[in-house]
């Protein structure tokens, strides 16, 4: 391994750290050892979270932090770029690993491949099919300059494979979101304790069906006022039967306020939270009748936690947390969305089944195949 490079591991928004955290554990218990160079981008940054999340995760600080910021897709894609080359120049990497669907994970491909350098992807193969958001196309165009291809799930494969892709540059080895939930679940606090956490008195956890747990953050959710009212309007009737603790983006707490929408929030129905850290959201969904979220990640994890989620979306590339896992598709339907929880609150909530592979070692297995397929690419240009 002395022969090669460090493998250079990018992260840039909240979702990667939990996918990028046991790959990196993984790679520090291989024998040997793979040599990491962590770079953040600095695409989603805020101090008190990001120090949370890396306690929370028992993540590495990274070993260097570009601290791109915020921005439109353009300006935010170009700057990662720009800051990238000098990284990729000057360690020389066997290798950049990037995970899922942000603009950073599109950036630090396009400047590795051009380089010559071979980009790994992990979580390849997802599709919603829709081109409207803009993360599809980056999962898109980073699976085809993609030089080894890590999926979370079988159907990936055959994504990949109508794309072009061939089959020998794909290898499945399940979720590693789900290593971090596997990890985390043990010491993640009860709900109670978190809201003891923010002097809320836990006594509104004990309502006989429960509590239900709300994220939204999708633009096509939160930045439009008709559409942001309708689904304010549509959670006040849910919480009618059934207590919501809201945990609020800031993008939609900041819309919330300047679409004059607050009168639909009942502070006695619906607990608004700020962004939670890692530990107390996972325990937050563990104990949850049900969790209504626009979130990725967020379908995968209730799906591995067996808890009932009704995604607030049209489309969804995780198409296995519906087929096999507890995820419902309501879109923003509110006759859906209202049947959906009479369902589970009826006690006919979905139960599903935890997908193949989703067991708390795909971080394992993919530093397994990484480390040969090295040293084989590196014995064939020597």
């Amino acid at each position: 391994m002395s022969r090669l490079g460090p493998v250079i591991c990018v992260v840039g928004a909240r979702p990667n750290f939990m996918k990028m955290a046991p790959i990196l554990r993984a790679m520090a218990a291989h024998s040997p050892p793979l040599p990491v160079l962590l770079v953040h981008t600095g695409q989603h940054y805020d101090k008190n979270m990001s120090d949370r999340l890396f306690e929370d995760l028992r993540l590495p600080r990274p070993d260097v932090n570009l601290e791109v910021g915020s921005g439109s897709h353009a300006i935010q894609t170009a700057e990662v770029m720009r800051r990238f080359e000098p990284i990729v120049d000057a360690h020389k990497p066997s290798c950049v690993v990037v995970v899922g669907d942000v603009n950073s994970t599109l950036a630090c491909s396009l400047v590795a491949v051009k380089k010559g350098v071979p980009v790994v992807h992990i979580e390849a193969g997802l599709r919603s099919y829709d081109r409207a958001m803009p993360e599809e196309i980056n999962r898109i165009l980073t699976d085809q300059i993609s030089d080894r291809l890590y999926t979370t799930e079988r159907t990936a494969q055959d994504n990949l494979a109508r794309e072009g892709i061939p089959g020998e540059r794909v290898c499945f080895v399940g979720n590693v979101m789900i290593d971090s939930v596997v990890f985390g679940r043990a010491n993640a606090p009860s709900a109670n304790s978190t809201l003891q956490t923010h002097q809320i008195e836990s006594q509104f956890l004990s309502h006989p069906a429960g509590y239900g747990v709300v994220t939204l953050h999708r633009p096509s959710n939160v930045d439009d006022a008709d559409t942001l009212r309708a689904l304010l309007g549509v959670l006040a009737e849910v919480a009618a039967s059934l207590p919501l603790v809201f945990a609020l983006h800031p993008r939609t707490r900041s819309n919330i306020d300047r679409f004059g929408v607050t009168d639909l929030i009942d502070p006695a129905r619906m607990l608004l939270l700020p962004p939670q850290g890692y530990l107390d959201m996972l325990g937050l969904m563990a104990g949850a009748t049900v969790v209504l979220t626009d979130s990725g990640g967020l379908q995968e994890e209730t799906t591995a936690l067996g808890v009932p989620c009704l995604t607030l979306r049209e489309n969804t590339e995780r198409p296995i947390t519906v087929e096999q896992g507890t995820n419902i598709l309501v879109g923003r339907d509110r006759a859906a969305i209202l049947a959906a929880i009479q369902d589970i609150l009826g006690g006919h909530g979905k139960h599903g089944r935890v997908p193949e592979y989703w067991d708390g070692h795909a971080a394992e297995r993919i530093a397994a195949d990484l480390y040969p397929w090295l040293t084989q690419r590196s014995v064939s240009l020597a």
